[in-house]
């Protein structure tokens, strides 16, 4: 039986990281996330979908051979350090230590909510698969964030 997987990725806390930094640390984090999932995204492709939300859409896969490769993905994120440097950052760096100070650490995770096109799901349109990802998505809120619902 074929399937094709459709995980939406969606960056949390996402509107804090933007009312407290700007939204020009926000474009930075989603660009952190966006290399994670370009790196990690094996047999996925990757899009950008709304705010702060991205698709992978797997084709031919089953959520079972997906399910790592996401979590990889999640796990990446989690652990890459994201640094928030002051504005008064020199534009190259300078030789030596950098100065101390200046500089804010974000915890940046992500949820993600996977939906299957299969045989039993085969008669459902796109807009209807997208709606049961985003679902998952809201369950994985609902659950603490940083998790996976399927």
């Amino acid at each position: 039986m074929e399937t094709d997987i459709l995980a939406i990725i969606d960056v949390d806390h996402f509107k804090k990281v933007n009312d407290r930094f700007g939204h020009q640390v926000g474009d930075e984090v989603l660009r952190m996330v966006a290399s994670c999932l370009q790196k990690y995204a094996r047999g996925g492709k990757v899009f950008r979908y709304g705010g702060e939300e991205f698709v992978i859409i797997f084709p031919k896969k089953t959520i079972k051979e997906v399910l790592p490769v996401l979590e990889r993905i999640r796990n990446a994120v989690q652990k890459r350090p994201f640094i928030v440097r002051s504005p008064d950052r020199p534009r190259k760096k300078p030789k030596g230590k950098l100065p101390p100070g200046g500089t804010e650490m974000v915890r940046v995770t992500v949820s993600i909510g996977i939906a299957e096109k299969n045989e039993k799901t085969r008669n459902r349109t796109d807009a209807e698969i997208i709606e049961m990802a985003d679902k998952a998505v809201y369950q994985a809120k609902a659950s603490g964030r940083n998790c996976i619902v399927y």
